[in-house]
């Protein structure tokens, strides 16, 4: 389900951009330009939230564009993504305020794969400021499963309390600067209470950014309880496959 966020790509290649386009899609509002200019112009019209550029392009190239926009008030807030080579990178834009770098060449899905961290973490900042009664932020496990939430809470390096409900199952984690420090899922609490929730796309969940604990639960980081979670659903997974196998052959 494509989020609320609007993303500019911008390649002077028309097939790398068309690719680009076509996965992106699933995650937002894709807008594209062939060039610094045409995407100068269309940011200015609809600010972007999201900008994708490629820095080696004739013309202004990926840099300049940037530069440009981070200079002007109204579109100083865009979050980027450079597509840049890994000497352009080592060399040049080390100091350059992007957000995330897109090493060339680069296999489409590890790209959007790194993309959506970004996408997510967006959603779920304008979700945050989008005004409640209570101050809680709500929402839907269909639109950000529980891998994505956890995920743009660190990168957001958020203090909150994440609490997820489907049917009638519950799980609290408490963050303090994106990392997991508290977790309780029914009697089972620290790293085992996480793990049981990130297989999680149904349901819903809430964000109260004014709750904390002092509570210390959990043993590894953020990143490591995310590793580790997945790990073992990829060892569940293969069991099943097995299990499944042998199911087959016995009849």
């Amino acid at each position: 389900m494509p989020s609320n966020v609007r993303i500019l790509v911008v390649d002077d290649n028309p097939m790398v951009l068309g690719m680009v386009q076509q996965a992106l899609a699933p995650l937002g509002d894709v807008s594209t330009a062939g060039d610094s200019a045409d995407a100068m112009l269309k940011a200015i019209e609809e600010v972007p939230d999201l900008l994708i550029t490629d820095y080696r392009m004739p013309g202004m190239d990926g840099r300049q564009l940037v530069e440009k926009l981070k200079s002007r008030p109204a579109t100083a807030g865009i979050v980027v993504v450079l597509m840049a080579s890994k000497a352009d990178i080592s060399e040049r834009l080390s100091q350059d305020p992007v957000e995330e770098y897109i090493e060339k060449p680069f296999f489409l899905r590890d790209a959007v794969r790194r993309i959506k961290r970004v996408v997510d973490r967006i959603a779920l900042e304008k979700l945050a400021k989008a005004p409640t009664a209570d101050g809680v932020l709500r929402g839907s496990l269909a639109q950000m499963n529980v891998i994505d939430l956890v995920q743009s809470l660190e990168m957001g390096r958020k203090s909150c309390l994440l609490t997820m409900t489907n049917g009638e199952e519950k799980c609290e984690i408490y963050f303090t600067q994106g990392q997991a420090k508290h977790a309780a899922y029914g009697s089972i609490a620290g790293d085992e209470a996480v793990f049981k929730v990130l297989r999680w796309t149904e349901g819903n969940f809430q964000i109260d950014f004014e709750k904390s604990t002092a509570q210390e639960t959990t043993t590894l980081n953020t990143q490591g309880l995310l590793m580790e979670g997945l790990r073992l659903l990829d060892e569940a997974a293969r069991d099943e496959a097995a299990e499944g196998e042998d199911v087959l052959l016995d009849m």
